[in-house]
């Protein structure tokens, strides 16, 4: 008999998570309560983990098409200066893949095509789910009842399942920090890829396939209510290096976020026939980039073990201690790095950076993306 499984999110972690499910032979069915799929977000990283997960489902020859191989970057400080500086091909060595800056739409449109007609049903709104693998949702012709032998919530930071199922979970926090993003039109003018630090601030670049930049800017910023639908991003980016004031000026439309995760790591990822993923499991903080990538890492574990004896149990072996260690490790880099703002303490790490050995950088930057998929999901 062929297993179903129940993908709650149209992510990017649920979506990889239904392919690999789908290529093992589950049933599957995604929901997602948006009417439909918009071309929103911004660009990003995808690390060798990530990269190494999109190759397990098959994908990453067609995401590299629609992707840009990472080019030499660092870190700067507003000024320009260089604080650390890290060859792409060094790193590329290192870690056997080169990463890829790619746009989220782009990489969720390649991830949408790979599932067969009919697996995604949108107008989705879960309203129930239980540990023994019910889900209610309201869909357009009204509520709905399904029943599955996996249900797979990766339905968010502020996830509706996790908060049914795991009730003294401690909810989101927010870090204290705002950001914004954007992609410009073509970019034609000159382009030096770094991630460039202040005190208390960041801007970072990520260059694009079809010749557009995707940028993110963070500044420390109180937690709480600020005014709704102004996306102007701060006037002290205006005084920083090229390119960065023109590549802000040259960007039609911003978005902007309250950055929060989950401080409190969960015991356990699963409950019965229900596992979490993604930002509703370990929601993290952006300072190492591996938000998407500790997603995909998630998909192709679950999609390797969840037919076995055990499989959920091997799922949260697995997945839970890899996932907090990352997240814990962004915190403390978002603290000691874009959060500092004690003037002395930020020259101490400057000074720190500038002195460390190449090598040394080096093998730091490629701890965390160095990870392989089970051989069962190649």
């Amino acid at each position: 008999m062929t297993r179903t499984a129940v993908v709650i999110g149209a992510g990017i972690g649920g979506l990889s998570a239904a392919i690999g499910l789908h290529r093992a032979g589950w049933d599957v069915t995604v929901l997602d309560r948006v009417a439909v799929f918009r071309p929103v977000g911004a660009g990003l990283v995808l690390q060798a983990n990530g990269m190494r997960c999109l190759d397990a489902l098959g994908l990453g020859d067609a995401v590299r098409t629609q992707g840009r191989p990472s080019i030499s970057g660092g870190t700067r400080r507003a000024d320009g200066r260089w604080l650390a500086r890290i060859p792409a091909e060094d790193l590329e060595r290192v870690l056997g893949t080169s990463a890829i800056g790619v746009h989220r739409a782009a990489l969720h449109d390649i991830l949408l095509g790979a599932l067969p007609a009919g697996a995604v049903r949108t107008g989705a709104r879960v309203t129930a789910v239980t540990a023994e693998g019910e889900v209610t949702y309201d869909g357009p012709p009204g509520p709905v009842g399904v029943g599955a032998d996996l249900v797979v919530a990766a339905d968010g930071i502020h996830s509706m399942v996790r908060r049914l199922l795991w009730p003294r979970a401690t909810a989101p926090v927010q870090v204290g920090v705002r950001a914004w993003r954007g992609v410009t039109p073509v970019w034609d003018g000159e382009l030096v890829v770094a991630i460039s630090w202040d005190r208390g601030a960041e801007f970072g670049i990520v260059p694009l396939v079809d010749g557009r930049v995707s940028w993110f800017a963070a500044v420390n910023a109180a937690p709480g209510p600020s005014a709704d639908g102004d996306t102007r991003v701060p006037a002290r980016f205006h005084g920083w290096h090229d390119p960065i004031p023109a590549l802000i000026a040259a960007t039609d439309t911003v978005l902007r976020d309250d950055l929060a995760c989950l401080d409190e790591p969960l015991p356990t990822y699963v409950r019965g026939r229900v596992a979490l993923l993604g930002d509703a499991a370990h929601a993290m903080t952006p300072n190492l980039g591996q938000g998407a990538n500790q997603a995909l890492e998630d998909a192709v574990v679950l999609a390797a073990v969840a037919g076995q004896p055990g499989g959920l149990a091997a799922y949260d072996s697995q997945r839970r201690p890899r996932s907090q260690q990352v997240a814990k490790a962004s915190r403390m880099i978002g603290r000691v790095g874009q959060q500092l703002e004690n003037p002395i303490a930020v020259a101490a790490r400057n000074t720190l950076m500038r002195l460390t050995p190449p090598r040394l950088a080096l093998r730091s930057m490629a701890r965390y993306a160095d990870w392989r998929p089970p051989a069962s999901t190649t």
